[in-house]
Order: C-alpha cells, then structure tokens, then sequence
C-alpha cells in the first residue's frame, strides 16, 4: 500500500476515528473527574555539623561530615518512628504504615539538602503533614547522635524552608489525563479504520480491482441521483454544458474510446454487459453505451437478451411485442421487430420478446450465434444479460461474443462476487474485456478522480449571473439598440 492508501483509509473512516478521539478524551475527562483531589505540599532541611571552629578547615571537616550522613537520613525519613511522631503531633487517626505511603523524602544530588513531599486531601492537610515529618525526623536524628529528642548531636537536621499551602491539586492531572484519552482514543479510531478497510471487502478503488483480479478497469461511471431509484438514458448529441447528466456521457465516452482501442485490428463487435448480481447498474450501462457508440456515428444494435427480467424497453420506453425470442422461433425478421429509438437513426433496439420456460437453451442455441454473428457483421452489437452468479445466460452468451463487460457497484459488489463472476465466464470460454466501476460517489474517499473531475468544477453548469452583473448587460444592450437608432437616422436621406 501506498501513502495516499492509507490517506483514503483515513479519509473513508475519520467519522469514526473522531468519535473514538472524542470518546477518549471523555474517558480522560471523567476519570479525573471520579478520582479524589490529592494536594501536595513541599518542606525542606539541612544536615549540618553543630561542633567544629570557625576556620576554613572545621568548616571543610563538618560539610564532609554532614555529606556522609545526608543519605542515611533520607532513609529515616521512612521510618515508622517518624510517622508516629507525626500522628502524635497532629492527632490523626491512621497507621503509621498508611502516612508513610504519603510522604517522600529525597536528597538533591551533590547536596545536603532533604526535601519531604506530603499529600493531603486539602492543602492545610499537606502542608501541616510535610513540617510535622521534618520535626519527627529532627527528633529521630537527635535521638540517635544525642541520645535526647531536643539536644542535637555532632551532626543534625535543621529545619529549612517551611510548607506553604498548595494552589491546586497535584493529582489527578486533568490535562494530562485528557491528552493520554484522547492519544489512546486516536489510536483506537486508526486502528479501527485499518480493520475496517481490511475486513471491507467491497470494491472501491480501480487500481484495487486490477490487482486483486488482473483484469482492467475500462471504464469508471460516476454515482448520479438520477439513476438512484429509476433507470435513465442521456442524450450524447448535445454538449457537456447543456446535456443532462454531464458526469455519465462524459464516462460512456471515455468507456467506448477505451472499447474502440482495446484491440485497434480487432476491435470487438459483439459485446455481452452483464454483471455478478441484479441491482449494478449492467441494463442501464448497456443502454448508454449502445448510445454513446450510435451518436459516434457507428451502427449499433441494443439487443435485450435478459429473458427472465427484460428491462431494455423500459428504459426507452418501447411498446411491448415480439423481439429476440421471435426471431430465434422464426415468427419475425429482426427488422421488422427492431425499433430505433434515437434521432441519429444509428442506433436499433431488440426488445426481449416473449418470456421461454427454458432461457439458458434458448441464448446458448446455434440459432443465437448465427443471429449475433451476422449482426456483428455490419454493427456492433450489445447484448444486455442476465447476472452470472445466479443463472449461467451470461456465460453462455459470452462463449459466442467478442468478449464480456462486467459491470460491479463500488461500495456494494465484493470481490468475493466478482472473482465468482469471472470464473463463470472463464469456464464457458468466455474473454472478458473489462471491469466497468459503476455508481462510483463523486465525493468522499470513494470518489477517485471524480471527486475533483466533476465536484464544482469542470462540467458543473455555470453559476447563475448576479444583478449588477444583469444590470450591466441590459444597460449595454439598451446603449448598442439606442447608437443603432442614431446611426439609421443619421444614415437616412
């Protein structure tokens, strides 16, 4: 996978990614809402020599002195002698065990410096706790250099800097707390994303196509609203800024350039669209394209060999009547049950006809592969056929085309479905020509290369006129209609 694959990923799944953001960060807010606010409060005091003189050298002796004692002092700040004390002092109601596990003594590096940390539940709690342990540890010093609580020895803890009352809580830190939810929710939602488009096996993207299955994609149509519920032929006569449905004729065009070269000495003149299962869109793809090739000026013949659900003279809203099944039966001649909906005249439709009991041996019959074959003599046919997965018509028929379309529905058909598809036509012989992407959304990650194609832009229709721009071309229309005037009765004898 490439960069902007995962791009897509994230692009296709940030709705759900930002939610598990959101729900993280909640997650973070809430429990430090739900935990108790714990305060902490800081006292400080130094190990010094109380003997010696006032020369350089007792003063170098003592500091050495205190220096060896600092770390064995950090270690009495633990005792349960000193937290007793402290109980005793501030009348608490705990064990000494419980109060150690809220105090912490340390010793900055190089110094001899102690520093006690206390928590509390309210900062008076915390700051009366950390200078009642500083005077336990004094008396536990003293009594173990003097041998008395209130005489200090050789060497001694002083108090220092006294607690000051804490400004806000130090536990539970909310913003850290809400970046860690919210770090663990966006991680969440990537790997949620990821899942999805791995466990997603619905065919979204062509160059995902080609690789899972090694045929190309020849064409890409673009998901239009009016094809949503019913289906919709277009007119290819008239030009992109004016014709309906701009998106789906510029697509057909792009699919019969694409047919047309596909095989330039050999172009394929019998053409079977079909699809893996009813509702891709194969009949009305069928449709437009016959369309797209008879306003090219080519001889077309539309030929509705869906004998089970027939839908071609729905779609151009032919009367019902004979067609394939009564030429095959020898009742008609296709040209007198041939009608031709267009005004280019290069376009002929055969309707279905009437419904057999046995469709699959009537499409696979050598009367069939006569009939195609010499239409496809003068004309390219299309045939419009049934699903491969459910019947075997299609595999049927594409055994006497020049090969097979099939049509899938981006977001809808997997590639499950359509592997099964290809392997129908691939066991009766079939050559498929393409995969034709159809119903791709014009915005979202789905969108391809139709996103910025068609999205605003280069065939939307032009934005209506504001009124100064009105006002400006009704007054320089009336100033042209006015110098005319002027001008024929100077001009007049």
């Amino acid at each position: 996978m490439e960069l902007r694959d995962y791009l897509r990923i994230l692009r296709a799944h940030w709705v759900g990614i930002l939610l598990l953001t959101i729900l993280g960060a909640a997650v973070g807010y809430g429990y430090s809402a739900l935990q108790p606010k714990v305060y902490t409060a800081s006292a400080s005091g130094i190990v010094q020599a109380t003997g010696g003189g006032t020369d350089t050298g007792s003063a170098l002796v003592g500091n050495q002195l205190a220096q060896s004692k600092v770390s064995s002092y950090v270690d009495i700040g633990g005792w349960r002698s000193v937290a007793e004390s402290a109980i005793d002092y501030l009348d608490l109601d705990t064990t000494p065990e419980a109060l150690v596990t809220r105090v912490t003594v340390s010793n900055p590096l190089n110094t001899v410096i102690i520093n006690v940390s206390a928590d509390g539940a309210s900062p008076e709690e915390a700051r009366d706790l950390a200078e009642a342990w500083v005077r336990g540890m004094v008396e536990q010093i003293n009594m173990l250099e003097n041998g008395t609580p209130g005489q200090a020895g050789a060497v001694t803890l002083v108090a220092g800097e006294s607690a000051s009352l804490p400004t806000e809580p130090s536990s539970p830190n909310t913003r850290l707390n809400i970046a860690l939810g919210t770090l663990i929710g966006l991680a969440l939602g990537i790997g949620y994303a990821v899942i999805r488009h791995v466990l997603d096996r619905r065919v979204r993207d062509p160059r995902a196509i080609e690789r899972e299955t090694g045929v190309s994609v020849v064409g890409t149509i673009p998901l239009e609203k009016q094809l949503t519920d019913a289906r919709k032929v277009f007119r290819f006569d008239t030009s992109l800024s004016s014709a309906t449905g701009a998106a789906i004729t510029e697509a057909m065009r792009e699919l019969r350039t694409n047919l047309q070269f596909m095989d330039v000495d050999n172009p394929p003149r019998v053409i079977v669209v079909t699809s893996p299962i009813p509702g891709d869109g194969k009949s009305t793809s069928a449709a437009n394209l016959a369309l797209s090739l008879a306003a090219a000026g080519q001889r077309t013949i539309l030929i509705d060999a869906d004998l089970r659900r027939p839908v071609v003279g729905t779609v151009f809203d032919l009367p019902e009547g004979a067609g394939l099944t009564d030429v095959l039966a020898g009742r008609a001649r296709f040209e007198d049950v041939a009608h031709q909906p267009d005004a280019s005249g290069n376009l002929q439709v055969l309707t279905a006809g009437r419904i057999p009991p046995n469709p699959s041996e009537v499409l696979g019959s050598q009367r069939m592969r006569d009939l195609v074959r010499e239409l496809g003599n003068t004309s390219t046919v299309i045939i419009d056929s049934p699903p491969t997965i459910p019947v075997t018509d299609a595999a049927v028929l594409g055994a006497a085309a020049d090969g097979v379309l099939l049509v899938v529905s981006a977001g809808r058909t997997t590639y499950d479905m359509m592997l099964k598809a290809l392997e129908n036509i691939a066991k009766a012989n079939g050559r498929v020509l393409g995969v034709v992407l159809n119903k791709v959304p014009k915005r979202g990650a789905e969108s391809g290369y139709y996103g910025y194609r068609y999205r605003g832009g280069y065939y939307a229709a032009e934005p209506a006129p504001t009124r100064r721009a009105l006002r400006r071309t009704r007054a320089r229309e009336q100033a042209e209609t006015h110098a005319l005037a002027e001008e024929k009765l100077t001009s007049a004898p």
